[in-house]
Protein backbone atom coordinates (compact mmCIF):
# COMPACT_ATOMS: atom_id res chain seq x y z
CA UNK A 1 0.00 0.00 0.00
CA UNK A 2 1.12 3.19 -0.98
CA UNK A 3 -0.09 7.02 0.92
CA UNK A 4 0.69 9.96 -0.99
CA UNK A 5 1.70 12.96 1.45
CA UNK A 6 3.55 16.28 1.79
CA UNK A 7 7.72 16.31 2.40
CA UNK A 8 8.77 18.51 5.04
CA UNK A 9 12.53 17.06 5.29
CA UNK A 10 13.54 14.82 2.88
CA UNK A 11 15.48 11.01 3.05
CA UNK A 12 14.78 7.48 3.23
CA UNK A 13 13.76 5.68 6.72
CA UNK A 14 12.91 1.94 6.84
CA UNK A 15 11.22 0.17 9.53
CA UNK A 16 8.49 -0.75 11.91
CA UNK A 17 5.49 1.25 12.14
CA UNK A 18 4.58 2.37 15.33
CA UNK A 19 1.56 4.64 16.27
CA UNK A 20 2.12 7.14 18.89
CA UNK A 21 0.81 6.11 22.08
CA UNK A 22 -1.74 8.76 23.59
CA UNK A 23 -2.46 6.47 26.65
CA UNK A 24 -5.91 7.28 26.80
CA UNK A 25 -7.36 5.48 29.49
CA UNK A 26 -10.44 3.55 29.56
CA UNK A 27 -12.16 3.91 33.32
CA UNK A 28 -14.55 1.61 35.00
CA UNK A 29 -15.95 1.91 38.39
CA UNK A 30 -15.71 -0.97 40.50
CA UNK A 31 -17.00 -1.74 44.05
CA UNK A 32 -14.27 -2.75 46.24
CA UNK A 33 -13.83 -3.70 49.89
CA UNK A 34 -10.58 -3.28 51.32
CA UNK A 35 -10.06 0.79 50.99
CA UNK A 36 -7.36 1.47 52.69
CA UNK A 37 -5.68 -1.10 50.79
CA UNK A 38 -6.75 0.72 47.40
CA UNK A 39 -5.63 3.56 49.03
CA UNK A 40 -1.97 2.23 49.36
CA UNK A 41 -1.97 1.64 45.51
CA UNK A 42 -2.95 5.05 45.09
CA UNK A 43 0.18 6.39 47.14
CA UNK A 44 2.22 4.11 45.61
CA UNK A 45 1.41 5.16 42.07
CA UNK A 46 1.48 8.62 43.06
CA UNK A 47 4.97 8.00 43.79
CA UNK A 48 5.61 6.38 40.87
CA UNK A 49 4.41 9.50 38.63
CA UNK A 50 6.54 11.93 40.40
CA UNK A 51 9.46 9.82 40.12
CA UNK A 52 8.42 9.82 36.24
CA UNK A 53 7.77 13.37 36.41
CA UNK A 54 11.28 13.76 37.99
CA UNK A 55 13.16 11.95 35.12
CA UNK A 56 11.19 13.66 32.58
CA UNK A 57 12.09 17.33 34.41
CA UNK A 58 15.68 16.19 33.63
CA UNK A 59 15.38 15.09 30.42
CA UNK A 60 13.34 18.57 29.41
CA UNK A 61 16.34 20.40 31.12
CA UNK A 62 18.77 19.04 29.15
CA UNK A 63 16.94 19.24 25.64
CA UNK A 64 14.97 22.45 25.52
CA UNK A 65 16.19 24.50 28.87
CA UNK A 66 14.51 25.62 32.31
CA UNK A 67 12.16 27.57 31.26
CA UNK A 68 10.23 24.31 28.82
CA UNK A 69 11.31 21.99 31.98
CA UNK A 70 9.53 24.01 34.34
CA UNK A 71 5.85 22.13 33.04
CA UNK A 72 7.08 18.74 34.65
CA UNK A 73 8.41 20.89 38.00
CA UNK A 74 4.46 22.14 38.18
CA UNK A 75 2.89 18.40 37.77
CA UNK A 76 4.95 17.07 40.39
CA UNK A 77 3.36 20.11 42.51
CA UNK A 78 0.40 19.35 41.71
CA UNK A 79 0.78 15.71 42.86
CA UNK A 80 1.20 17.13 46.46
CA UNK A 81 -1.73 19.01 46.29
CA UNK A 82 -4.07 18.45 49.51
CA UNK A 83 -7.31 18.94 48.01
CA UNK A 84 -6.38 16.82 45.11
CA UNK A 85 -5.45 14.01 47.00
CA UNK A 86 -7.80 14.22 49.71
CA UNK A 87 -10.70 14.13 46.79
CA UNK A 88 -9.13 11.16 45.79
CA UNK A 89 -8.81 9.73 49.27
CA UNK A 90 -12.21 10.41 50.35
CA UNK A 91 -13.88 9.00 47.62
CA UNK A 92 -11.93 5.87 47.75
CA UNK A 93 -13.09 5.59 51.44
CA UNK A 94 -16.56 6.97 51.11
CA UNK A 95 -18.19 5.21 47.98
CA UNK A 96 -15.51 2.42 48.13
CA UNK A 97 -14.79 2.67 44.45
CA UNK A 98 -11.10 1.73 42.74
CA UNK A 99 -8.35 4.22 42.89
CA UNK A 100 -8.86 4.18 38.69
CA UNK A 101 -12.22 5.58 38.93
CA UNK A 102 -11.02 8.47 42.00
CA UNK A 103 -8.44 9.57 40.31
CA UNK A 104 -10.85 9.84 37.02
CA UNK A 105 -13.51 11.28 38.46
CA UNK A 106 -11.38 13.96 40.85
CA UNK A 107 -9.80 14.73 37.36
CA UNK A 108 -12.32 15.63 35.74
CA UNK A 109 -13.78 17.87 38.38
CA UNK A 110 -10.76 19.34 39.15
CA UNK A 111 -10.36 20.22 35.57
CA UNK A 112 -13.92 21.49 35.08
CA UNK A 113 -13.60 23.54 38.27
CA UNK A 114 -10.36 25.10 37.10
CA UNK A 115 -12.42 25.76 33.83
CA UNK A 116 -14.90 27.87 34.67
CA UNK A 117 -12.72 30.18 36.96
CA UNK A 118 -12.14 33.87 35.54
CA UNK A 119 -8.59 34.11 36.51
CA UNK A 120 -6.67 32.96 33.17
CA UNK A 121 -3.44 31.09 35.27
CA UNK A 122 -6.20 29.01 36.77
CA UNK A 123 -7.85 28.23 33.91
CA UNK A 124 -4.80 26.79 32.54
CA UNK A 125 -4.47 24.91 35.42
CA UNK A 126 -7.49 22.54 33.73
CA UNK A 127 -5.61 21.20 31.38
CA UNK A 128 -2.94 20.31 33.98
CA UNK A 129 -4.93 18.55 36.61
CA UNK A 130 -6.17 15.87 33.46
CA UNK A 131 -2.71 15.02 32.70
CA UNK A 132 -1.49 14.16 36.43
CA UNK A 133 -4.58 12.11 36.34
CA UNK A 134 -4.20 10.43 33.12
CA UNK A 135 -0.84 9.56 33.95
CA UNK A 136 -1.99 8.82 37.79
CA UNK A 137 -4.48 6.31 35.93
CA UNK A 138 -1.63 4.91 33.40
CA UNK A 139 0.13 3.49 36.49
CA UNK A 140 -2.65 2.33 38.22
CA UNK A 141 -3.62 0.33 35.22
CA UNK A 142 0.14 -1.08 34.37
CA UNK A 143 -0.03 0.94 31.06
CA UNK A 144 2.50 3.04 31.02
CA UNK A 145 2.92 6.29 29.71
CA UNK A 146 2.54 7.89 25.87
CA UNK A 147 5.24 7.55 23.70
CA UNK A 148 7.10 4.94 22.04
CA UNK A 149 6.46 1.20 23.31
CA UNK A 150 8.79 -0.51 21.17
CA UNK A 151 12.92 -1.66 21.99
CA UNK A 152 13.39 -1.32 18.72
CA UNK A 153 14.06 2.09 16.59
CA UNK A 154 11.05 2.92 14.60
CA UNK A 155 8.88 4.83 11.73
CA UNK A 156 6.50 7.45 14.52
CA UNK A 157 2.86 7.86 13.18
CA UNK A 158 0.74 10.12 15.23
CA UNK A 159 -2.27 12.49 14.17
CA UNK A 160 0.32 15.49 15.41
CA UNK A 161 2.97 16.12 18.22
CA UNK A 162 2.79 18.56 20.24
CA UNK A 163 5.61 20.74 21.67
CA UNK A 164 5.42 18.85 25.09
CA UNK A 165 4.90 15.74 23.20
CA UNK A 166 8.06 15.47 21.60
CA UNK A 167 9.91 16.62 24.87
CA UNK A 168 9.01 13.44 26.52
CA UNK A 169 9.91 10.98 23.12
CA UNK A 170 13.25 8.66 23.24
CA UNK A 171 14.52 10.34 20.17
CA UNK A 172 16.99 7.51 19.17
CA UNK A 173 13.69 5.16 18.62
CA UNK A 174 12.35 7.67 15.79
CA UNK A 175 13.38 7.06 12.19
CA UNK A 176 10.93 9.11 10.77
CA UNK A 177 7.41 11.47 11.81
CA UNK A 178 4.43 10.50 9.37
CA UNK A 179 1.65 12.56 10.73
CA UNK A 180 -1.92 13.23 9.43
CA UNK A 181 -1.65 17.07 10.32
CA UNK A 182 0.82 19.46 10.78
CA UNK A 183 2.13 22.14 8.25
CA UNK A 184 5.92 22.82 7.33
CA UNK A 185 6.32 24.99 10.20
CA UNK A 186 5.13 22.54 12.79
CA UNK A 187 7.28 21.61 15.60
CA UNK A 188 7.51 18.07 14.24
CA UNK A 189 8.14 19.40 11.05
CA UNK A 190 11.10 21.58 12.69
CA UNK A 191 12.33 18.64 14.68
CA UNK A 192 12.90 16.36 11.77
CA UNK A 193 15.39 18.70 9.90
CA UNK A 194 17.13 19.30 13.27
CA UNK A 195 17.18 15.32 13.85
CA UNK A 196 18.06 15.15 9.85
CA UNK A 197 15.53 12.43 9.49
CA UNK A 198 12.50 12.12 6.95
CA UNK A 199 9.10 13.18 7.57
CA UNK A 200 5.68 13.23 6.05
CA UNK A 201 2.92 15.72 7.12
CA UNK A 202 -0.79 15.05 5.59
CA UNK A 203 -0.69 11.29 5.33
CA UNK A 204 -4.06 9.24 5.97
CA UNK A 205 -2.71 6.18 7.63
CA UNK A 206 -4.82 3.63 8.26
CA UNK A 207 -5.30 2.35 11.75
CA UNK A 208 -4.24 -1.13 11.50
CA UNK A 209 -1.00 -0.63 10.94
CA UNK A 210 0.46 -1.53 13.92
CA UNK A 211 4.35 -3.48 14.01
CA UNK A 212 3.92 -3.62 9.80
CA UNK A 213 7.09 -3.15 7.99
CA UNK A 214 6.95 0.77 6.21
CA UNK A 215 9.40 2.55 4.20
CA UNK A 216 9.27 6.21 4.26
CA UNK A 217 10.56 8.25 0.75
CA UNK A 218 10.88 11.80 1.96
CA UNK A 219 11.83 12.95 -1.89
CA UNK A 220 8.64 12.03 -3.32
CA UNK A 221 6.57 12.40 -0.24
CA UNK A 222 5.00 9.07 0.31
CA UNK A 223 5.20 6.32 2.58
CA UNK A 224 5.27 2.51 1.47
CA UNK A 225 2.86 0.35 4.25
CA UNK A 226 4.11 -3.81 3.95
CA UNK A 227 6.80 -3.60 0.86
CA UNK A 228 7.70 -6.45 -1.00
CA UNK A 229 11.35 -7.98 -0.59
CA UNK A 230 12.49 -6.26 -4.04
CA UNK A 231 10.91 -2.93 -3.10
CA UNK A 232 12.76 -3.42 0.10
CA UNK A 233 16.19 -4.28 -1.55
CA UNK A 234 15.62 -1.24 -3.93
CA UNK A 235 15.14 1.05 -1.01
CA UNK A 236 17.87 -0.32 0.91
CA UNK A 237 20.21 0.58 -1.91
CA UNK A 238 18.58 3.91 -2.34
CA UNK A 239 18.93 4.69 1.44
CA UNK A 240 22.92 3.42 1.14
CA UNK A 241 23.40 5.96 -1.66
CA UNK A 242 22.13 8.84 0.80
CA UNK A 243 23.56 7.82 3.88
CA UNK A 244 27.38 7.69 1.84
CA UNK A 245 26.40 10.80 0.52
CA UNK A 246 26.16 12.06 4.16
CA UNK A 247 29.25 10.54 5.15
CA UNK A 248 30.84 12.55 2.00
CA UNK A 249 29.84 15.69 3.23
CA UNK A 250 31.26 15.26 6.64
CA UNK A 251 34.56 15.52 5.24
CA UNK A 252 33.31 19.11 4.36
CA UNK A 253 33.87 20.19 8.18
CA UNK A 254 36.15 22.95 8.94
CA UNK A 255 36.21 24.33 5.26
CA UNK A 256 35.19 27.95 4.04
CA UNK A 257 32.19 28.80 2.62
CA UNK A 258 33.73 29.92 -0.78
CA UNK A 259 32.61 29.98 -4.47
CA UNK A 260 35.50 28.45 -7.16
CA UNK A 261 35.91 32.38 -7.99
CA UNK A 262 36.54 33.29 -4.54
CA UNK A 263 33.11 35.38 -2.80
CA UNK A 264 32.80 34.14 0.89
CA UNK A 265 29.14 33.69 2.20
CA UNK A 266 28.15 33.35 5.83
CA UNK A 267 26.03 30.24 6.62
CA UNK A 268 24.60 29.94 9.43
CA UNK A 269 21.71 27.53 11.20
CA UNK A 270 18.17 28.01 12.24
CA UNK A 271 17.30 26.96 15.85
CA UNK A 272 13.94 26.63 17.56
CA UNK A 273 15.66 26.34 21.08
CA UNK A 274 18.69 25.80 23.60
CA UNK A 275 18.85 22.32 23.10
CA UNK A 276 19.08 22.46 19.26
CA UNK A 277 22.47 24.31 20.03
CA UNK A 278 24.34 20.70 19.44
CA UNK A 279 23.27 19.75 15.88
CA UNK A 280 24.33 23.66 15.34
CA UNK A 281 28.18 22.83 16.51
CA UNK A 282 28.04 19.05 15.34
CA UNK A 283 27.12 20.25 11.60
CA UNK A 284 29.80 23.24 11.61
CA UNK A 285 27.42 26.26 11.22
CA UNK A 286 28.91 29.52 11.87
CA UNK A 287 27.02 30.55 13.82
CA UNK A 288 23.18 31.41 14.42
CA UNK A 289 20.95 33.41 11.96
CA UNK A 290 17.70 32.79 13.70
CA UNK A 291 16.87 31.43 16.88
CA UNK A 292 13.09 31.76 17.03
CA UNK A 293 12.46 32.62 20.94
CA UNK A 294 8.51 31.75 20.73
CA UNK A 295 9.36 28.18 21.05
CA UNK A 296 10.20 29.94 24.71
CA UNK A 297 6.73 31.06 24.94
CA UNK A 298 4.97 27.90 22.91
CA UNK A 299 6.01 25.57 25.14
CA UNK A 300 5.62 27.14 28.59
CA UNK A 301 2.30 27.42 30.53
CA UNK A 302 2.31 31.06 31.22
CA UNK A 303 4.79 34.05 29.76
CA UNK A 304 8.20 33.42 30.57
CA UNK A 305 10.11 35.55 32.74
CA UNK A 306 12.53 37.71 32.38
CA UNK A 307 15.30 35.49 34.16
CA UNK A 308 14.41 32.44 32.57
CA UNK A 309 14.28 33.99 28.86
CA UNK A 310 18.03 35.17 30.10
CA UNK A 311 19.12 32.40 30.85
CA UNK A 312 18.00 30.28 27.58
CA UNK A 313 19.79 32.89 25.84
CA UNK A 314 22.91 33.17 27.92
CA UNK A 315 23.19 29.48 27.33
CA UNK A 316 23.03 29.51 24.13
CA UNK A 317 25.18 32.85 23.32
CA UNK A 318 27.79 31.07 25.67
CA UNK A 319 28.11 27.49 23.53
CA UNK A 320 28.37 29.28 20.52
CA UNK A 321 31.94 30.59 22.07
CA UNK A 322 31.87 33.91 20.23
CA UNK A 323 29.85 33.22 17.12
CA UNK A 324 26.87 35.01 15.79
CA UNK A 325 23.69 34.63 17.41
CA UNK A 326 20.73 36.30 15.79
CA UNK A 327 17.77 36.50 18.30
CA UNK A 328 14.07 36.80 16.86
CA UNK A 329 11.56 38.62 19.07
CA UNK A 330 8.72 37.14 19.68
CA UNK A 331 6.74 35.86 16.58
CA UNK A 332 3.75 35.20 18.02
CA UNK A 333 -0.33 34.54 16.32
CA UNK A 334 -1.08 33.61 12.87
CA UNK A 335 -0.16 29.91 12.94
CA UNK A 336 1.52 29.59 16.02
CA UNK A 337 -0.74 30.52 18.93
CA UNK A 338 -0.21 30.42 23.02
CA UNK A 339 -3.54 29.98 25.09
CA UNK A 340 -2.37 32.42 27.52
CA UNK A 341 -2.17 35.29 25.61
CA UNK A 342 -5.74 34.74 25.11
CA UNK A 343 -5.66 36.34 21.57
CA UNK A 344 -9.24 36.57 20.02
CA UNK A 345 -10.35 34.45 17.06
CA UNK A 346 -9.76 36.67 13.71
CA UNK A 347 -10.70 35.50 10.45
CA UNK A 348 -7.62 35.91 8.21
CA UNK A 349 -5.09 35.08 11.53
CA UNK A 350 -1.89 35.77 8.70
CA UNK A 351 -2.68 38.74 8.23
CA UNK A 352 -3.87 39.80 11.81
CA UNK A 353 -2.40 40.57 15.37
CA UNK A 354 0.57 38.92 15.84
CA UNK A 355 4.47 39.86 16.05
CA UNK A 356 5.72 42.61 16.03
CA UNK A 357 2.05 44.41 16.06
CA UNK A 358 1.87 42.56 19.62
CA UNK A 359 5.11 43.31 21.10
CA UNK A 360 4.63 47.65 20.12
CA UNK A 361 1.10 47.02 21.77
CA UNK A 362 1.90 44.81 24.42
CA UNK A 363 5.20 46.55 25.55
CA UNK A 364 5.16 45.18 29.57
CA UNK A 365 5.75 41.57 27.56
CA UNK A 366 8.36 43.07 24.68
CA UNK A 367 10.57 44.80 27.14
CA UNK A 368 10.92 41.74 29.29
CA UNK A 369 12.07 40.07 26.24
CA UNK A 370 14.51 43.34 25.16
CA UNK A 371 15.74 42.79 28.83
CA UNK A 372 16.44 39.04 28.67
CA UNK A 373 18.27 39.87 25.08
CA UNK A 374 20.73 42.89 26.65
CA UNK A 375 21.49 41.63 29.27
CA UNK A 376 22.56 37.91 27.43
CA UNK A 377 24.37 40.15 25.17
CA UNK A 378 26.89 40.37 27.70
CA UNK A 379 27.78 37.02 27.06
CA UNK A 380 28.59 36.54 23.49
CA UNK A 381 27.67 37.71 20.10
CA UNK A 382 23.68 38.63 20.20
CA UNK A 383 22.31 40.59 17.44
CA UNK A 384 18.59 40.81 17.77
CA UNK A 385 15.96 40.71 14.54
CA UNK A 386 12.58 41.83 14.58
CA UNK A 387 9.53 40.00 12.45
CA UNK A 388 6.93 41.56 10.63
CA UNK A 389 7.87 44.63 9.96
CA UNK A 390 6.19 47.05 7.17
CA UNK A 391 7.49 50.75 8.29
CA UNK A 392 9.66 52.89 8.90
CA UNK A 393 7.95 53.81 12.11
CA UNK A 394 7.68 50.48 13.74
CA UNK A 395 11.09 50.31 13.42
CA UNK A 396 11.33 54.11 15.42
CA UNK A 397 9.07 52.78 18.06
CA UNK A 398 11.18 49.87 18.84
CA UNK A 399 14.30 52.02 18.97
CA UNK A 400 12.78 54.47 21.28
CA UNK A 401 11.42 50.92 23.50
CA UNK A 402 15.69 49.66 23.56
CA UNK A 403 16.32 53.04 24.71
CA UNK A 404 13.93 52.99 27.71
CA UNK A 405 15.29 49.55 28.39
CA UNK A 406 18.96 50.17 28.43
CA UNK A 407 17.98 53.20 30.74
CA UNK A 408 16.79 51.21 33.14
CA UNK A 409 19.44 47.97 33.17
CA UNK A 410 21.92 51.44 33.44
CA UNK A 411 20.16 52.25 36.32
CA UNK A 412 20.43 48.79 37.59
CA UNK A 413 24.15 48.70 36.92
CA UNK A 414 23.09 45.46 35.06
CA UNK A 415 26.16 44.86 32.11
CA UNK A 416 25.45 44.50 28.52
CA UNK A 417 26.64 45.15 24.92
CA UNK A 418 25.32 46.93 22.16
CA UNK A 419 23.66 44.59 20.15
CA UNK A 420 23.45 44.48 15.89
CA UNK A 421 19.81 45.11 15.20
CA UNK A 422 17.78 43.93 12.29
CA UNK A 423 14.91 43.51 10.95
CA UNK A 424 12.74 40.70 9.01
CA UNK A 425 11.82 41.40 5.15
CA UNK A 426 8.77 39.37 5.02
CA UNK A 427 6.43 41.56 3.90
CA UNK A 428 5.96 43.34 0.14
CA UNK A 429 5.44 46.50 2.25
CA UNK A 430 8.96 46.36 3.67
CA UNK A 431 10.57 45.19 0.70
CA UNK A 432 8.93 48.87 -1.08
CA UNK A 433 10.90 50.79 2.12
CA UNK A 434 13.77 48.67 1.87
CA UNK A 435 15.78 51.52 1.08
CA UNK A 436 14.30 53.92 3.88
CA UNK A 437 14.48 50.89 6.14
CA UNK A 438 18.32 50.50 5.46
CA UNK A 439 19.07 53.81 7.36
CA UNK A 440 17.41 52.69 10.28
CA UNK A 441 18.91 49.10 11.02
CA UNK A 442 22.38 47.23 10.84
CA UNK A 443 21.01 43.93 8.77
CA UNK A 444 17.95 42.16 7.03
CA UNK A 445 17.20 39.25 7.15
CA UNK A 446 14.52 37.62 4.60
CA UNK A 447 11.31 35.53 6.01
CA UNK A 448 10.77 33.88 1.99
CA UNK A 449 8.11 31.34 3.59
CA UNK A 450 5.98 34.66 4.70
CA UNK A 451 6.91 36.79 1.75
CA UNK A 452 5.83 34.04 -0.40
CA UNK A 453 3.09 33.77 0.92
CA UNK A 454 1.86 37.43 0.79
CA UNK A 455 3.49 38.13 -2.19
CA UNK A 456 1.46 35.40 -4.10
CA UNK A 457 -1.89 36.05 -1.85
CA UNK A 458 -1.66 32.78 -1.02
CA UNK A 459 -1.92 31.03 2.54
CA UNK A 460 0.88 28.58 2.91
CA UNK A 461 -1.11 26.80 5.27
CA UNK A 462 -3.92 25.71 3.15
CA UNK A 463 -2.93 22.29 1.53
CA UNK A 464 -5.61 23.03 -1.37
CA UNK A 465 -2.96 25.38 -2.53
CA UNK A 466 0.29 23.64 -2.28
CA UNK A 467 0.12 23.45 -6.24
CA UNK A 468 0.55 27.32 -6.84
CA UNK A 469 2.46 27.89 -4.02
CA UNK A 470 5.53 28.93 -5.62
CA UNK A 471 8.63 30.08 -3.83
CA UNK A 472 10.46 30.43 -7.36
CA UNK A 473 8.03 32.80 -8.51
CA UNK A 474 9.51 35.80 -10.92
CA UNK A 475 7.80 37.82 -8.40
CA UNK A 476 9.25 36.47 -5.81
CA UNK A 477 12.49 36.83 -7.12
CA UNK A 478 12.65 40.18 -8.22
CA UNK A 479 11.95 41.04 -4.79
CA UNK A 480 15.14 39.43 -3.53
CA UNK A 481 17.09 41.37 -6.01
CA UNK A 482 15.37 44.75 -4.50
CA UNK A 483 16.09 43.91 -0.87
CA UNK A 484 19.80 42.94 -1.36
CA UNK A 485 20.28 46.07 -3.48
CA UNK A 486 18.48 48.42 -1.57
CA UNK A 487 20.20 46.94 2.15
CA UNK A 488 23.61 47.06 0.40
CA UNK A 489 23.04 50.82 -0.71
CA UNK A 490 23.46 51.71 3.16
CA UNK A 491 25.85 49.66 4.73
CA UNK A 492 23.05 46.88 5.74
CA UNK A 493 24.04 43.05 5.25
CA UNK A 494 21.39 41.30 3.70
CA UNK A 495 20.47 37.59 4.31
CA UNK A 496 18.00 34.89 3.91
CA UNK A 497 16.81 32.63 7.09
CA UNK A 498 13.64 31.14 5.20
CA UNK A 499 13.33 27.36 3.93
CA UNK A 500 13.70 28.60 0.39
CA UNK A 501 17.70 29.79 1.95
CA UNK A 502 18.60 25.56 1.79
CA UNK A 503 17.35 25.12 -1.89
CA UNK A 504 20.27 24.23 -3.27
CA UNK A 505 18.89 25.33 -7.11
CA UNK A 506 18.80 28.70 -6.25
CA UNK A 507 21.73 28.95 -4.08
CA UNK A 508 23.58 30.63 -7.25
CA UNK A 509 20.82 32.51 -7.62
CA UNK A 510 21.23 34.47 -4.34
CA UNK A 511 25.01 34.67 -4.85
CA UNK A 512 24.90 36.89 -7.46
CA UNK A 513 22.17 38.67 -6.28
CA UNK A 514 24.82 39.62 -3.48
CA UNK A 515 23.35 38.07 -0.13
CA UNK A 516 25.83 37.74 2.72
CA UNK A 517 24.67 35.06 4.50
CA UNK A 518 22.38 32.20 4.13
CA UNK A 519 20.39 30.33 7.39
CA UNK A 520 19.35 26.86 6.83
CA UNK A 521 18.10 23.95 9.30
CA UNK A 522 21.16 22.39 11.18
CA UNK A 523 21.30 19.28 8.83
CA UNK A 524 21.14 21.32 5.23
CA UNK A 525 24.67 23.32 6.57
CA UNK A 526 27.11 21.21 4.76
CA UNK A 527 24.58 20.25 1.68
CA UNK A 528 24.72 24.00 1.03
CA UNK A 529 28.45 24.47 1.77
CA UNK A 530 28.78 21.82 -0.57
CA UNK A 531 26.90 24.06 -3.00
CA UNK A 532 28.51 26.63 -2.33
CA UNK A 533 32.09 26.12 -2.94
CA UNK A 534 31.25 24.07 -6.45
CA UNK A 535 29.43 27.64 -7.79
CA UNK A 536 31.11 30.01 -9.47
CA UNK A 537 29.49 33.41 -9.71
CA UNK A 538 31.20 35.04 -12.91
CA UNK A 539 29.54 32.48 -15.25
Amino acid sequence: MVIQGKSVFSGIAIGRLSVYNKAENVVKRTKISDTEAEIKRFEDAREEAKKQLAGLYDKALKEVGEVNAAIFEVHQMMLEDLDYVESIENMIRNQEVNAEFAVANTGDNFSEMFASMDDDYMKERAADVKDISNRLVSVLQGAGVAGIHSDEPVILLADDLAPSETVQLDKSKVLSFVTRHGSTNSHTAILARTMNIPALIGVDYPEDIEGKMGIVDGFEGKIIIDPTMSLLEEYQQKKEKEDEKKRLLQELKGKENITLDGKKINLYANIGGVSDVASVLANDAGGIGLFRSEFLYLESETYPTEEEQFKAYRTVAENMAGKKVIIRTLDIGADKQVGYFNLDKEENPALGYRAIRICLDRTDIFKTQLRALYRASYYGNISIMFPMIISVSEVKQIKEIIKEVKAELDEAGVPYKDAEIGIMIETPAAVMVSEDLAKEVDFFSVGTNDLTQYTLAIDRQNPKLDNIYDSHHPAVLKMLQMIAENGHKHGCWVGICGELGADTTLTETFLKMGYDELSVSPSMILKVRDKIRNTDTNK
